[in-house]
């Protein structure tokens, strides 16, 4: 809203400029020495007209200074000794753009062209000689000035501009070192002691199993939180240390999360169809997320003995479908995790939609689409 606001207000600006200087422009015309012609009309058209284009000028600086100069030259060749205030604001304003080279062209044919529009103006226009003589030296000055006014504000605002980048990359430079010193501490505090207790609740439950003693249900759950835990704080270093240096997983690595869901019992398919186009690195990554964070919980509390991935390929989107045979029913919704929590967080970041629920024969589906057009 703020960027609305600030767009508004340029604009009411501008066309404040704009009316004043027509204003002025019309002014200087109405008081002037100037012959007396059937042209004067349209003479003072070309008086408005230059200055009212001048609301134009952010959004068409080169249009509006050839609008400004072509009026500039016809007022002054009907006879009206007015100084072409109008077109050093678009000098300016175009400088400002970047557009240098193309400003000094026109300008350059604008200073031409002027002396001869004074020698079309009538003849018995008493100041005509004066005029003339004075008009050369006077224009090159005020257009010299505009444009180092208008050069001098562009690079202010490029250094304000880098300014900024620089902010940026140090704080995002800062964030990944405040990451990796994150991810040394957990490594540091916890990784040591949560190996030590699986590794002492691994050992129970063997030595019990090999006295032929029953296993309590105590020790198999600390076993198991042990090995749970082992693995989450495995995936929170790994995301820490993530700093955007190393090429992330992505698409092609999704055949590997199959190949390792295999490895655990589950009859996981993956399926491809069409042609695979430029993907996003963000959406290229928050597929293999879905992929990987979907078939993470069929293995964990689907008790699916089935699962398919399909991937499709369309020109504008990337579809991925990930379906379980578990036991999931439509009368007994799951609770969302943190894991759909974050699918839906990193969809919706990207334009896209998930839809993540039970299937009606039972089991579940994550169905997700995300954007993959061209200019993502």
């Amino acid at each position: 809203m703020s960027t609305g606001r600030s767009v508004a207000g340029a604009g009411i600006r501008d066309w404040a400029i704009a009316v004043c200087v027509a204003a002025t422009l019309l002014v200087a015309g109405l008081s002037g020495d100037h012959p007396a012609t059937d042209l004067d009309l349209l003479g003072y058209v070309l008086l408005a007209a230059g200055g009212l284009v001048l609301a134009w000028r952010r959004r068409a600086p080169i249009a509006v200074l050839a609008v400004t100069g072509l009026c500039a030259v016809g007022y002054q060749a009907i006879g009206f000794d007015v100084a072409a205030v109008a077109y050093l604001f678009a000098v300016y304003a175009a400088v400002r753009a970047g557009h240098r080279a193309i400003t000094i062209a026109v300008s350059v044919a604008m200073l031409a062209t002027l002396p001869l529009a004074a020698l079309a103006a009538p003849q018995d226009w008493p100041v005509r000689e004066a005029f003339e003589q004075a008009r050369g030296a006077l224009e090159l000055a005020w257009l010299i000035a505009a444009g180092a006014a208008g050069e001098a504000l562009r690079q202010a605002e490029r250094r304000a501009d880098e300014a900024e980048r620089t902010r940026e990359e140090t704080a995002r430079r800062r964030a990944n070192e405040e990451r990796l010193h994150i991810a040394r501490e957990l490594h540091d505090s916890l990784t040591h002691q949560i190996s030590i207790i699986k590794v002492q609740a691994e050992v129970a439950v063997h030595l019990a199993r090999k006295r032929g003693e029953q296993v309590p249900a105590a020790l198999l759950a600390i076993r198991e939180a042990g090995r749970e835990a082992t693995r989450e704080l495995r995936a929170t270093l790994e995301a820490l240390r993530d700093d955007d240096k190393n090429p992330p997983r992505g698409l092609d690595h999704v055949p590997e999360l199959v190949e390792r869901a295999r490895a655990t019992g589950l009859d996981a398919k993956l399926t491809i169809e069409g042609e695979r186009p430029d993907v996003p690195v963000a959406v290229d990554r928050t597929a293999y997320r879905i992929v990987q964070e979907s078939l993470t919980n069929i293995t964990r509390h689907a008790a699916a003995a089935t699962a398919s991935v399909r991937i499709d390929y369309h020109p504008d989107a990337l579809a991925i479908r990930v379906d379980d045979d578990g036991r999931a029913t439509p009368a007994t919704p799951p609770v969302p995790g943190v894991g759909l929590l974050g699918m839906h967080e990193r969809v919706t970041a990207l334009g896209g939609r998930l839809r993540a629920e039970p299937r009606g024969e039972g089991g579940f589906t994550v169905d997700a689409e995300l954007p993959v057009g061209p200019t993502s």
